[in-house]
Formats: C-alpha cells, sequence, structure tokens
C-alpha cells in the first residue's frame, strides 16, 4: 500500500474544507449518453485546433512519476485533440490541500489520485460553490462503450478494487495502484530450516520462527511488518470483523468504530507475543516501509509482511543479496479461518464541473491509461496487481507468471477473498486520523512492558469514536 502519512486538520481548516455533506450528489440523475457524447471532430472545433489540457495530479515523485508521465507523452500522440499534464506531489496530503486550493481559485485538476482510506473525506469535500469537489467516473461515463473511440474499461476491473470503490450503488473513481498485503520469505532460510512452505496461519508462523531461530547461524530475529493500520485492517478483514457500523459504513454513514473488538484484540496480542519472543522486531519508527524491507534484504530475519507494491523490488533485491523470495497469501487467525483481504494504494478521482470537453479526455486518458497492455507493464515495473482482467489474460499469455509467480499472489489472494462488509473496506470519516491512533496503540505494547491490550485497546476506541464523532459533527453543520 505505502501511502503516505496523513495529517490531521485544525477545525476550523476542516469547516472550511468539508462545508457540506455531498450525500445528495449522487442521487442526482446524469446526462443521457447523447447529449455526454463529444466527437473528435466537436473536440477540435470547440477548441479551433488547440490542444486541450488535461492535468492530472498523482502522489509520485520517483520512478512511478516517470512512467506516468511517459504514457501522457504517449496518449498525446496518439490523441492530438488533447495534451495530458502529470504533475507529481510528494504525498495525498500535499496533492490534496493543493487541490483544495486550485478549486477555490478556479483552476483545479481534471484528475486527482488520492488513497483508498480517505474515500469518504473525498466524497465529502465541497468546491467553493458547496458542490462536491469530484463526480463519480461512471456517472460521468454514463453509460458509453467508449469516449472519443478509447474503450471504457470499467466492466474489466477486476472485481476488489471495483468492489471498493463501489459507493452507493455506483461505480465512484478509477483504480490505479492497488495493493495488497503479502508475505515475504528467505527460502534458504526455510529450506535449511526444513520448513516446507511458508506459513499459512499465525500458529505456522510461530513454528517456523522457533526452526529458524535454533539454526546456528540463526538471524537475530524472525519476522518483521511496517507498524501501519493497514496490516491491522488485514487482521481484521481476514477474521470477518467490522472497523466501524453501518456494514463498515457501506450502507450508511459510520459513526462507531470498533478498534476493541475480538478480532482487534486476538490480532495485537499476538503481535506483541510474537514481539516480547524476540520473534518480531520493530524497527522503532511507525510507518517504516523502507525499514522493514532493508532488515530482510539484509536477512536480518526470514519474513517480511508488506505491501504486495514491493514485489518486483524485493524480489529482485533479494536476488541481487544472494537469496530467492518467494511470496505467499498473509497468514491468518486459524481458530478463526480467513474470509479474504481488502485493498490498499489508490485511485484516480475525476474532479466536478469540467468543461464537457475536458471531462471526456479525462476519461478518455482514464481509460486507456488502465488499458490491458498499459495495465500490464504497471505491474511488471511495480508489483501493484493487473486492474483489469484483460490486463490478467495478457499477463498469462506472454508467459510472465511462470517466470515471475510472486507476481501473481497478490492478485490471487484478493480474487479468493469472499465478499463480506469486512473484506470490502471501511468507508468513515477521519479515518486516517483515525489509523494513527491505531499505529499509536500498536507501539505502545511493543515497546512499553507489561502494557495491557485490553486497556490500550479501550483507550484507543474511545479516542478513535471521538475523532469520528468531531468529523461527523462538522458534516451535520
Amino acid at each position: 500500500m505505502r501511502t503516505h502519512r496523513w495529517f490531521r486538520r485544525d477545525m476550523v481548516m476542516v469547516a472550511a474544507v468539508l462545508m457540506a455533506v455531498s450525500l445528495m450528489a449522487q442521487a442526482c440523475g446524469t446526462p443521457d449518453a447523447g447529449t455526454q457524447d463529444v466527437s473528435a471532430q466537436d473536440v477540435t472545433e470547440q477548441t479551433d485546433g488547440a490542444a486541450i489540457p488535461v492535468r492530472m495530479w498523482i502522489a509520485f515523485t520517483d520512478y512511478r512519476l516517470d512512467w506516468a508521465r511517459e504514457k501522457a507523452a504517449e496518449f498525446n500522440q496518439l490523441y492530438p485533440d488533447y495534451e495530458v499534464i502529470i504533475d507529481g506531489y510528494p504525498d495525498y496530503e500535499t496533492l490534496f490541500d493543493s487541490a483544495l486550493l486550485a478549486s477555490e481559485q478556479g483552476n483545479p485538476p481534471a484528475i486527482m489520485h488520492f488513497f483508498e482510506a480517505a474515500t469518504q473525506e473525498i466524497r465529502d469535500a465541497v468546491n467553493p460553490a458547496g458542490d462536491p469537489l469530484v463526480t463519480s467516473v461512471a456517472g460521468a461515463i454514463a453509460g458509453r462503450r467508449d469516449i472519443n473511440g478509447v474503450p471504457v474499461i470499467l466492466e474489466d476491473i477486476v472485481s476488489a478494487p471495483r468492489n471498493y470503490y463501489t459507493v452507493d450503488g455506483e461505480f465512484q473513481s478509477m483504480p490505479w495502484n492497488t495493493s495488497s498485503t503479502v508475505l515475504f520469505s528467505n527460502a534458504d532460510m526455510l529450506e535449511a530450516a526444513g520448513i516446507e512452505a511458508p506459513p499459512a496461519t499465525w500458529a505456522d508462523v510461530e513454528a517456523a520462527c522457533a526452526q529458524i531461530l535454533a539454526l546456528p547461524d540463526a538471524p537475530s530475529n524472525c519476522i518483521t511488518w511496517p507498524n501501519h493500520s493497514w496490516i491491522v485492517e488485514q487482521a481484521m478483514a481476514q477474521q470477518n470483523e467490522l472497523l466501524a457500523n453501518e456494514d463498515n459504513g457501506r450502507s450508511g454513514r459510520a459513526d462507531q468504530v470498533f478498534l476493541n473488538s475480538p478480532g482487534m484484540t486476538s490480532f495485537m496480542t499476538w503481535w506483541k507475543a510474537l514481539n516480547d519472543q524476540n520473534y518480531y522486531v520493530y524497527t522503532g519508527s511507525q510507518r517504516d516501509w523502507d525499514g522493514t524491507r532493508n532488515a530482510f534484504i539484509a536477512k536480518q530475519v526470514a519474513f517480511l509482511l508488506t505491501s504486495s507494491s514491493d514485489t518486483t523490488d524485493i524480489t529482485d533485491s533479494g536476488q541481487a543479496a544472494g537469496f530467492d523470495v518467494v511470496a505467499s497469501f498473509m497468514p491468518y487467525n486459524q481458530d478463526v479461518g480467513r474470509s479474504g483481504n481488502v485493498i490498499g494504494g489508490a485511485t484516480l478521482w475525476l474532479v466536478d464541473g469540467l468543461e464537457q470537453a475536458t471531462e471526456d479526455g479525462a476519461l478518455m486518458f482514464m481509460n486507456w491509461f488502465n488499458n490491458p497492455e498499459n495495465a500490464a507493464e504497471w505491474h511488471k515495473i511495480t508489483g501493484y496487481i493487473p486492474i483489469t482482467n484483460g490486463a490478467i489474460a495478457l499477463l498469462e499469455q506472454e508467459g510472465w507468471y511462470e517466470q515471475n509467480p510472486n507476481s501473481k499472489v497478490a492478485s490471487d489472494q484478493l480474487a479468493e477473498s469472499q465478499t463480506t462488509p469486512a473484506t470490502l473496506g471501511v468507508l468513515a470519516g477521519n479515518f486516517v486520523a483515525i489509523r494513527d491512533v491505531v499505529t499509536s496503540t500498536a507501539e505502545q505494547l511493543l515497546v512499553t512492558p507489561g502494557r495491557s491490550v485490553d486497556e490500550a485497546l479501550e483507550t484507543a476506541n474511545q479516542q478513535a469514536n471521538r475523532l469520528l464523532d468531531d468529523y461527523n459533527a462538522l458534516q451535520a453543520e
């Protein structure tokens, strides 16, 4: 997943930004498909031959931004009536603030990249006129099969992100970088310890760690993962436990979160036990994706639980360090069973109120950007799942998965998940701030000997519900 840390807005800023609830936006009718269609000839006539700018802002500044810009350049050559311009931002927080400011100034981007945990917040955000900041992608497409000749790929998007971003019965945004949590194992250490397969359950992890740490040349610890709420959310989904009421915020606005549930208690208790046994190693920093990854590559641990978005890097880096890496499903609580996992990553939102030609250009690019060829290429260079069934079929035809079996694990894990409110993922206001509560609570349990799991989670639950209450109160004003 590897999203960047959200900030807790000052209440005055929140009130200014989130002035009204956009619930009625979904009830509004969409224009007839015939009136929506703008032909390429019409586009040229409207602009007198000048290319229509379509600005897209994404929360990447590394090689992923470079790749996106390369794709934009290809699109611009194919469709010269448009000029897609992509700007990179260091994190979602900065991007969102900049988009709000641009909206106030009447010059927002056409496409915004935003992460899954803040879905409720971006749907609640409004522009200076009090209208929703973003609009439904499905509503804007309005049943069209293509946009100016670019095939619409919404119906081909794989089920997990499709289900996550379907709210109030409508596909809200265009999934892009989607991930899951997978387990990476040092295959050489497993072989040396006589372990035939990566651990599938929590009990298997403990048994494997006992064997690995008994080796003559054992690593200093056995397993690690980033202290990030997203990992905890995965464990909750696996146990089919809700994080919020109203079916995880799917059947109505959530007004209560559950950080002291049996599933949460079970996972935190197990995590703390691993830490107390020196099986788990905490790097000492919250959200430390790089530190945990580096510990695994340096052979300080045998197992790494992290985002599948790093599959390509971790597999290649392990080989460079002299060992084979094997990816497998995230271990689950054997006492409960496995219901499934939720997605991570981010999606592309269509800004509301664009000129028709600009909106169609944005829709053209969003669909072209995720066509089978581009989605397959994006998957190869990152590890994010192929977002469409067409991309998966293309990768299979190419023999990609036979040569790179680790790359298929995240897709298989999500495909095998049951569809329940728990595995759909939570929609709740202030949820990123609530994530901070979970992360801080986990840190307390890891670094404070004797800290009671039950007491820590009860305190966390109270803090999280206050955050949610404050957010919902602002929406009611």
